[in-house]
C-alpha cells in the first residue's frame, strides 16, 4: 500500500515536472514510477511492486466477477414466482489473521449481493455471514475460502 501511494506521488511529480496534467501523461508517470519501484525493490527479495499490483488486480477482477454473478442470481431469485429460499447465518472459519485482511474479506462478502458479514468472533477466528439462501452453507464456505480469502492472502502476504 505504501508503494502504491509512493508511486502515485511519483506520477504527480512527473506531471509537475513536465507541466502537462493530461491523463496520458499521468499514466505515463505512474508507469515510470512503477518501473522505478520494480528496479529498486526486486533485489531485496520482496514480491515486487508489479507482482503485487497484478495480484491486487486479480482480486479486484474476482470481486467484479462475483458481484456480477451474485447480482444475477439475486435478480433471478427475486423475480421467480416461487422463491425457494432458506436464509440463514453460518460461521465461516477464518484463515486470514490481520485486521486488514479480515476487514477486507468481510467487506467483499458484504458488497456481494445475497450475503452480509454480520460479526467476527472475539478470538478473530470466525466470521458470521448471513446468506439469502443458506441451503448449502458448506459450498458457500468453500467458495469464500477458495475465492476471496485465497486471493487476499496471495495479494497481501
Amino acid at each position: 500500500m505504501i508503494a502504491f501511494v509512493f508511486n502515485l506521488l511519483l506520477a504527480i511529480a512527473w506531471v509537475t515536472v513536465t507541466g502537462s496534467a493530461s491523463l496520458h501523461n499521468l499514466v505515463f508517470g505512474f508507469l515510470l514510477g512503477a518501473l522505478a519501484l520494480a528496479i529498486i525493490r526486486e533485489p531485496f527479495g520482496s514480491k515486487g511492486y508489479i507482482g503485487r499490483a497484478r495480484l491486487v488486480l486479480s482480486l479486484a477482477a474476482l470481486f467484479l466477477k462475483e458481484l456480477s454473478l451474485s447480482a444475477w442470481k439475486v435478480t433471478v431469485t427475486v423475480l421467480s414466482p416461487d422463491m425457494q429460499l432458506k436464509p440463514g447465518i453460518f460461521a465461516f472459519p477464518l484463515t486470514v489473521t490481520s485486521d486488514f485482511e479480515i476487514t477486507l474479506l468481510a467487506n467483499l462478502i458484504t458488497l456481494t449481493p445475497g450475503t452480509l458479514s454480520v460479526d467476527v468472533s472475539t478470538d478473530r477466528r470466525t466470521l458470521y455471514v448471513h446468506a439469502l439462501d443458506c441451503s448449502d452453507p458448506e459450498t458457500t464456505k468453500r467458495d469464500i475460502a477458495n475465492g476471496f480469502e485465497r486471493k487476499i492472502m496471495e495479494a497481501f502476504r
